[in-house]
């Protein structure tokens, strides 16, 4: 899903560098690293808050995308692979972190 991102934003305009741009690849980044960091961890309860954490700016990059869509910086048919993408790993983290509330 990262790399998707960043291919989706190495088109967008220069002058949303630090704004859009900036914000969507750290939120994808986000995704993956918390998931790493939280499987490592110690306790089911504390891989269960990174994935909550994941989920939350994996939703941020949902947001980023349908903003993009609406401000017409990048159309519904260039974003529809990483949509589609993104949606498949919100479903899998609400599924895990759901097996992880069973488990406590």
């Amino acid at each position: 899903m990262t790399a998707s991102a960043y291919l989706i934003t190495k088109d967008l305009p220069s002058s949303e560098k630090f704004g859009i741009v900036s914000q969507l690849n750290r939120a994808a980044v986000s995704v993956a690293c918390n998931i790493a960091e939280g499987s490592a961890r110690s306790s089911d309860k504390e891989f269960k808050r990174f994935l909550e954490i994941a989920l939350g700016s994996a939703y941020e990059c949902e947001t980023l995308i349908l903003t993009c869509i609406k401000v017409e910086l990048i159309t519904e048919a260039n974003s529809e692979n990483f949509r589609a993408l993104l949606t498949e790993v919100q479903k899998m983290l609400y599924v895990l972190i759901k097996k992880l509330n069973a488990n406590n």
